[in-house]
């Protein structure tokens, strides 16, 4: 058995991390689950929450509002909806992201408005996450 996997989290921004993991904690939609090397193949949905990632450096912690999560026995790869840094998700920086979803799903119509329903209830639920 390996000790360690590859792990790429990519957000539509920027890549956020890549390297080698030992294990990879990941909020998905029917529950909260962690990657390890030879894991059998997973395909899952995000839901809002923290991802954690055990890396040589440390562990890393990223907020996420939602994606999909390829595993399989070489690795983790993360394509998150939006993603950063858990130090970056403060109160402040959530509410002005609450306030535009809200400001936005308030002046939508349609689809357009279930669109931006589900970003302002993605932002909360990450918010109350943390």
């Amino acid at each position: 058995m390996a000790d360690t996997m590859q792990f790429d989290l990519v957000s539509p921004e920027r890549k956020l991390a890549s390297g080698q993991a030992s294990a990879v904690r990941i909020p998905g939609a029917d529950g909260d689950l962690t990657a390890m090397p030879d894991h059998a193949p997973v395909v899952t949905t995000l839901r809002p929450g923290i991802l954690s990632v055990d890396m040589d450096s440390g562990t890393e912690e990223f907020a996420v509002t939602g994606g999909f999560a390829q595993i399989t026995a070489e690795g983790a790869t993360v394509l998150a909806d939006e993603a950063l840094p858990l130090a970056e998700a403060t109160a402040e920086f959530l509410a002005e992201r609450i306030a535009t979803a809200e400001a936005a799903r308030d002046g939508a119509e349609g689809a357009l408005l279930d669109e931006a329903a589900k970003r302002t209830a993605d932002l909360e639920a990450l918010r109350d996450a943390l």
